[in-house]
């Protein structure tokens, strides 16, 4: 009977040790994947970073819409600083009455918001961000008592529009610190330094005075601006000519 289960008389069957890996190649392939792989993540964090940065600057250009939208029905006047019933609430039916536009993705963790009294959810609903209180042109308008009711938020008048002269770099939105609770921009309690966070995006971390920070512009345009370009030669927040340079910040 033949075998037909015969090799040829030239095969050769491999032996184990010539179909597999030695350890030296295997550890060769690894350190390969690793060095891959450390070169890949950090590319990943930063496009996932970028992302985040664009949300926000999407954020704030949506809320600097509802702002437009508030001001046609207001005489171009901009919101009051008010303790009672304050800019997210204002503006609320406005924004779509969605309080996640108040969240920047890239914010930490439970980012403060202010204290009662709250005339509605989005006074209270956590928040990233700021507006700009305006107080270098109220302070330079307002004497006695109506300066006393804007500084307690009790002086319910807002500013008009044509107040800004220049509307590309005034800055009316822009990110807070996580564990700052201030609604608006003042500069007589420092917000500028103490509340305005400068170094969220494409930085060492908040505070590391590395990196930038998205803003709303007056002429209704959102930026990216590298710190500490927002307070650096001028102060975008301020309004007022002698405000932008003396109340600009050397680093």
């Amino acid at each position: 009977m033949k075998n037909y289960n015969r090799q040829p008389a030239d095969s050769k069957t491999p032996s184990v040790s010539e179909r597999a890996f030695t350890l030296i190649e295997l550890l060769v392939v690894i350190a390969i994947i690793g060095i891959l792989a450390a070169m890949l993540l950090p590319a990943l964090g930063q496009a996932k970073e970028t992302g985040k940065r664009i949300a926000c600057l999407s954020n704030l250009h949506q809320l600097n819409i509802a702002l437009r939208v508030y001001m046609e029905y207001n005489q171009d006047i901009y919101p009051p600083r008010s303790e009672s019933n304050r800019w997210p609430n204002r503006l609320y039916i406005d924004y779509g009455q969605n309080t996640n536009l108040l969240l920047c993705p890239s914010d930490g963790l439970n980012p403060h918001t202010g204290s009662p009294p709250y005339a509605g959810p989005a006074d209270w609903a956590q928040r990233s961000y700021l507006i700009n209180g305006f107080n270098d042109y109220f302070q330079e308008i307002l004497s006695g008592s109506d300066w006393g009711n804007y500084e307690s938020g009790n002086f319910n008048v807002g500013m008009n529009e044509d107040a800004i002269h220049y509307s590309s770099d005034t800055i009316l939105f822009g990110e807070k610190k996580t564990d700052q609770p201030d609604y608006y921009m003042d500069f007589f309690e420092d917000n500028d330094t103490l509340a305005v966070e400068q170094s969220r995006h494409n930085s060492h971390g908040p505070g590391s005075q590395t990196g930038g920070s998205n803003y709303a512009m007056a002429d209704g345009s959102a930026a990216f601006i590298r710190f500490p370009g927002s307070l650096s030669p001028i102060n975008l927040w301020a309004v007022t000519d002698a405000a932008r340079t003396n109340y600009a910040i050397n680093y």
